[in-house]
């Protein structure tokens, strides 16, 4: 995992408690990319979800 995940990762509020979704959170964090889910518990923090 690069370095700015982890520190992503390590920083997020626990909004979302899924430690696979909180990975997939902090990688759509630090490449600025959208995430495809239906979980609106990723609309807590500041990405894109598609669907």
């Amino acid at each position: 995992m690069l370095p700015s995940r982890t520190a992503a990762l390590t920083n997020m509020p626990f909004h979302h408690r899924d430690p696979f979704d909180r990975l997939l959170i902090a990688q759509a964090l630090t490449e600025s990319t959208p995430l495809a889910s239906v979980d609106d518990n990723f609309d807590a923090y500041a990405v894109t979800r598609l669907w």
